[in-house]
């Protein structure tokens, strides 16, 4: 099976045990990204979100793996594991999605499927955690929001965010990425 790896965060510059077959290629479908999740470790990463995402084009990779299920479970596991419905994937030929990922991103969903007949993909799989800014903060997600959690963190969580924001490939230019980056200063 012709599996994608879709990516727009640290899959992209930290892939770990990710099984992959080449490097990750500029090209991939636009999806709305923003950097609504608040992460174990106080980070805000990134997530497809639909309502508060901007556009931006999204990187891809072929998986290593031949096989739909080995290409998801190995997702998940440099995921760290999340429930099984937080990998999405969409298979070209059976017309099988997963369903959450539909109820959660259809707008995503759609864009992922064109683009995978378009690429001739048997495959794509991707990680579709969603936000949890809200019941994380109480609160609902804005670029302000965002940034006033990110100003309030501690010395060194602080410097994990900054990081992951520094990494985050160009492309994934979203309103609270400009805000934060000038907050931080120089780097």
């Amino acid at each position: 099976m012709h599996i994608a790896i879709l990516g727009w965060g640290s899959l992209i510059w930290n892939p770990c045990d990710l099984s992959i077959d080449g490097e990750w290629l500029l090209g991939g479908p636009t999806l709305p990204i923003e950097f609504a999740r608040i992460s174990s470790d106080e980070r805000l990463t990134l997530v497809i979100d639909e309502v508060n995402g901007t556009d931006v084009p999204t990187r891809y990779v072929r998986s290593g793996c031949d096989n739909l299920s080995d290409a998801i479970g190995n997702l998940r596991r440099r995921e760290g594991n999340p429930l099984k419905e937080r990998i999405g994937y969409v298979n070209v030929a059976s017309g099988a999605e997963r369903a959450w990922s539909r109820q959660q991103h259809p707008t995503a969903c759609d864009r992922i499927k064109a683009w995978a007949q378009i690429h001739k993909w048997d495959a794509v799989v991707w990680t579709a955690l969603t936000s949890n800014f809200p019941e994380r903060l109480g609160e609902p997600y804005s670029a302000q929001a965002a940034l006033r959690y990110f100003n309030g963190l501690e010395a060194e969580a602080k410097a994990r965010a900054v990081a992951y924001l520094s990494n985050a490939p160009p492309e994934v230019d979203t309103p609270f990425r400009r805000l934060a980056l000038v907050a931080a200063g120089p780097q």
